[in-house]
């Protein structure tokens, strides 16, 4: 017997036993039952229903907000060489689950936990990513989404899922009401799902950062990640004892020239922190070699810089704290820094 061979029929009611409710078309042909005996089980009032193309719901019920997703991913997932797609725990089935289908947009949120998305019985379709190339189309509850490189995936309750910064993109792409995109884009931040940075990339891939109500949302994410990362970095410094700095001040040589703001500075021994905050959209290039100028020239007067971001205060707070302790300890073994004039930012 090759693989290929249908296993022996059986009783068509065993087949929705158990936690196994949805099926395609090739998986019923795998145990035995025909396209046209499928047709006659989906007939108006019957026992099953056709919930996607391909994709039977296997008793005649509304389906459930999670079988919605399990059809969506079974419409949308590349089938093997034998006709099956790839599913969770499906024995020996190589590759990932649901291979080349991610969910995204407002269900991928819901999933992730946002409490600014809908509900998943509300949504009237399901985004699913798949490669630009598929030939697939969206129907029913399924909205195809095409792209030239799908994320990395996120198990979610079995459920392969895009990264919050790309489902937000794709969200995004599809609402206009501004105060919905605020909100989202802020809970991002605030809940701790990812930095605005890597929000505002993905927006910049989608091309989204040309719509007013995009841009004023994201305005108000990088000021929303910026107080956050400044909170973290008091805390670095009372939690982890190090001595006070002076807080958002401005360096000027005496009688000379603006040398730039810094987050904080410990003038005894000529530390300077800068927190980097750049959002990544388009005049990136000129901020980061503003940001190399100023710190090409600061060390030039003897003054180290340390260089931070929002993920690192986020995901290794203790390490940053080291590495600034290390600057300080150093400073006795340095010559002595420029004279500056520190004034309140």
């Amino acid at each position: 017997m090759t693989h290929n061979t249908p296993l022996s029929p059986r009783p068509l009611h065993h087949l929705a036993d158990g936690r196994r409710r949805l099926m395609t078309a090739a998986q019923l042909r795998a145990h035995g039952v025909s396209a046209a005996e499928a047709n006659e089980q989906c007939r108006p009032g019957g026992p099953w229903q056709q919930l996607l193309p391909n994709v039977v719901l296997l008793h005649p019920g509304p389906p459930t907000s999670d079988e919605r997703l399990h059809a969506v991913l079974l419409y949308a997932a590349r089938e093997r060489a034998a006709g099956v797609p790839v599913q969770p725990g499906a024995e020996g089935s190589p590759g990932p689950a649901y291979a080349e289908a991610v969910i995204t947009g407002l269900a991928a949120l819901t999933l992730h936990g946002f409490s600014g998305a809908p509900p998943l019985p509300s949504l009237d379709a399901i985004d699913v990513l798949v490669p630009r190339m598929r030939r697939l189309r969206s129907t029913g509850c399924a909205r195809i989404v095409r792209t030239a490189a799908l994320p990395a995936a996120e198990q979610v309750t079995g459920v392969p899922v895009a990264p919050v910064a790309r489902a937000l993109a794709d969200a995004v792409a599809g609402l206009a009401d501004a105060g919905v995109v605020r909100r989202l884009l802020t809970e991002a931040v605030r809940g701790g799902h990812c930095e605005p940075a890597a929000v505002v990339r993905e927006l910049n891939r989608a091309r989204l950062l040309n719509r007013p109500h995009v841009v004023d949302a994201v305005d108000s994410l990088v000021a929303e990640g910026r107080a956050i990362a400044e909170q973290r970095l008091y805390r670095m410094v009372r939690e982890h004892g190090l001595p006070d700095p002076v807080w958002n001040v401005d360096l000027r040589l005496p009688g000379g020239p603006h040398l730039g703001g810094l987050d904080a500075y410990w003038p005894e021994q000529a530390v300077a922190l800068e927190l980097d905050t750049r959002a990544h959209r388009q005049e990136d290039d000129a901020l980061w070699s503003e940001y190399a100028r100023k710190r090409e020239h600061l060390e030039r007067l003897g003054i180290t810089v340390v260089h931070v971001t929002p993920r690192k205060l986020r995901e290794s707070l203790e390490h940053q704290a080291a590495v600034v302790r290390t600057a300080l300890m150093a400073a006795g073994d340095r010559e002595p820094a420029a004279y500056v004039v520190v004034l309140p930012r």
